[in-house]
């Protein structure tokens, strides 16, 4: 029994575990593990012909994380910053990965790259449907509420602020469109 006054038995033996455990203590020996060949060190089975990487081009200047003394050798590009996130962005690595302001400031520079890309949609020929885009139409067609009442389904907490979060951008935009067109068709029709 746990926390008692009493002095615990000794740990079983692991000729006592092999004898009670079926299979236990396969792996002992380092012969008999399977991985064993992938954990010696054998720079000439890797087929690798440097000590380290080739390092990738910077077609502009990387973020780069304060904890590390220089860019890993291969990063990612499909994505470069731009725009007001962009700037976000650069700015969260000054902090530490290790301090909230680092991931917080990440996280923010998500949600403005997301208005930016709502945005610019209404400069391109197809803008964003937020009828189809957000799945609204597959509520209505495929059991989205039924599947939801009476169940104990860990989303049920926050539906009421699903449409909040997903039309508040949509309505908050169209609110400013029209009154920035009033204003201006109120400034034509004085002028």
């Amino acid at each position: 029994m746990a926390y008692t006054a009493d002095k615990p038995k000794p740990a079983l033996t692991s000729a006592e575990l092999r004898a009670r455990i079926p299979g236990w203590g396969v792996d002992l020996d380092p012969r008999d593990r399977p991985a064993v060949p992938k954990e010696r060190f054998d720079p000439g089975g890797t087929g690798a012909h440097w000590d380290f990487p080739e390092r990738q081009e910077e077609k502009w200047p990387r973020e780069r994380s304060i904890e590390h003394e220089f860019l890993t050798p291969v990063f990612g590009t499909s994505c470069p910053p731009k725009g007001l996130s962009g700037v976000m962005r650069k700015f969260a690595f000054r902090y530490s990965e290790a301090r909230a302001a680092h991931w917080l400031i990440l996280l923010a520079a998500d949600r403005v790259d997301a208005v930016e890309s709502h945005l610019a949609s209404f400069l391109t020929l197809h803008p964003d449907n937020p009828v189809t885009e957000t799945g609204i139409r597959s509520e209505l067609s495929h059991h989205g509420v039924s599947s939801r009442l009476g169940k104990k389904r860990a989303d049920l907490s926050h539906l009421w602020m699903d449409p909040i979060i997903v039309a508040a951008p949509w309505v908050l935009s169209a609110a400013g469109v029209a009154y920035t067109v009033t204003g201006v068709l109120q400034k034509f029709r004085r002028g």
